[in-house]
């Protein structure tokens, strides 16, 4: 069996018998996997879902149990908080958020179906306490529910469509409610019957001399086994944020980064499917944040790269703030505050202060920046701030703060050394029905993919939102699911 590879299928023809066959077979037991199962089982299809890891989880269990929902006039949450948010709203921030390449059809879809799509997370037994926090948040310090997620408020997303914040999070008490989600998700499965094999690692696909995918070949208790899927694959393994040569082939920029994001996000699926023909694209394209809006006073700060130059409108969502840190020059920025905003930033964040002086020009000196850079930047900055405005980057002005209460202080985040969190984006090109699309954009018969192994609704590292990942994994897991089964 030495011939066995991730990297391209085994050939159906040498398939001597199959030692397991059911209709549809699931690669990957996260968020994308557990909802295709439920969708394909819901449809009347046996299900065999095949997860490396001992149990359920992947990277949807290690998040914060935050989906990306809104339209259709809003959400019960939405609504009780007084906001009302259309579907062409929902669909325009998604448009901007996807970036350059956007994927239009699954957008329209998701933003259409988004309110149904809540109601089938609560019919799953996902509880949703309802309440809204205000203002900047990571995660629900309790079990509130609805957030800012986002850019939403922020320009240049807020000239473009009405905000209103979308990220719904789990009812569970503090940080880290997607293991919760997928306790109940995993509960969900079992109860419809589905075949969970865990602790079975996925080598191969199986496909024929046409190119159509057959089935899997999986290492159980050590031996390669032959599983026929009668009506189709689902690749549901994640990106590949731990696959260091991957990431080096095809997002160099994150070797740069300390934190993956993933368990089992090795890119095997992305690779199978890449080796029976599927399209594989932005496979450069990745998230990443510095914890760095909370406390969130921070946010009146303003950022400035080494040229001692402002580079985004600091209310942006941290992701994108985080993201386009990385595109100046050298690896830190400082974030400049005054007596009067500054606090300390999450330990876990590892920012550290690089200056401390009773004037700008002090600071610009300490950081050893060349004369009337940093300092002229301030200066404009709280020329247009004392006026409510700023003309250079659109900050809103509630986060408008002229900086002149000394003494002052800048904080460098670097991206070696401080916590710059990340995962990848890129991944196979499917259609919304989960079809894995080769790189003629036909449809690779009898295989589909979900979530991070494919490009999905995000798919660009400067528009990320919270909750995206969760939001494309689940509704397109069932999607893929559902077409699965329908064979």
């Amino acid at each position: 069996m030495n011939h066995i590879s991730t990297a391209r299928p085994f050939p159906h023809e040498q398939v001597e018998q199959w030692d397991e066959e059911t209709d549809v077979a699931i690669v990957g037991f996260g968020a994308a996997g557990a909802c295709a199962a439920i969708e394909a089982a819901g449809a009347g299809a046996a299900v065999t879902l095949f997860e490396a890891a001992s149990g359920s989880g992947g990277a949807s269990a290690l998040s914060g149990g935050e989906i990306y929902l809104g339209g259709g006039g809003g959400t019960d949450a939405q609504r009780a908080a007084g906001f009302e948010d259309s579907t062409e709203a929902l669909e325009t921030y998604l448009t901007m958020a996807g970036g350059p390449d956007a994927d239009a059809a699954k957008i329209a879809l998701y933003a259409r179906e988004s309110l149904t799509h809540y109601q089938w997370l609560k019919d799953q037994g996902v509880p949703y306490k309802g309440t809204f926090l205000p203002g900047k948040i990571i995660e629900p310090a309790e079990d509130d529910t609805l957030i800012w997620s986002g850019s939403e408020a922020a320009w240049p997303f807020s000239d473009a469509a009405t905000p209103a914040p979308r990220g719904h999070t789990i009812q569970s008490m503090g940080w880290g409610g997607g293991r919760k989600l997928m306790d109940i998700f995993e509960a969900r499965v079992r109860a419809l019957g589905v075949d969970v094999r865990c602790d079975a690692r996925v080598l191969s696909l199986v496909a024929d001399g046409e190119g159509r995918v057959a089935g899997l070949v999986v290492r159980i208790d050590g031996q390669p086994r032959f599983v026929r899927a009668r009506k189709g694959v689902v690749l549901a393994t994640g990106g590949f944020c731990m696959n260091r040569d991957m990431l080096r082939r095809y997002a160099p920029q994150t070797l740069r980064l300390t934190d993956p994001i993933g368990e089992q996000d090795n890119g095997s699926g992305i690779l199978m499917g890449m080796g029976v023909g599927g399209d594989a694209i932005h496979m450069d394209e990745f998230f990443t944040t510095c914890p760095w809006i909370m406390p969130e006073s921070l946010v009146k700060g303003i950022f400035v790269n080494t040229h001692g130059q402002r580079f985004i409108n600091e209310d942006c969502y941290h992701g994108r703030v985080s993201r386009t840190m990385l595109d100046q020059p050298e690896d830190r920025v400082y974030l400049l505050v005054d007596n009067a905003i500054f606090a300390r930033p999450l330990d876990i964040a590892r920012i550290e202060i690089a200056a401390v002086g009773d004037s700008w020009e002090e600071i610009e000196r300490e950081l050893g920046m060349p004369k009337e850079t940093l300092a002229a930047t301030v200066r404009t900055f709280n020329r247009y701030a004392a006026e409510g405005r700023d003309p250079m980057f659109r900050k809103a002005p509630e986060w408008l703060k002229v900086l002149d209460e000394g003494p002052f202080a800048a904080l460098e985040l670097n991206v070696g050394t401080s916590f710059f969190s990340f995962f990848t984006l890129g991944g196979l090109a499917t259609r919304p029905s989960g079809e894995v699309l080769g790189r003629a954009g036909d449809p690779i018969p009898g295989l589909y993919a979900a979530g991070r192994a494919t490009s999905g609704l995000p798919r660009w590292g400067h528009g990320y939102s919270s909750g995206l990942s969760l939001a494309d994994c689940t509704f397109f897991g069932r999607m893929a699911g559902k077409n699965a089964a329908a064979g």
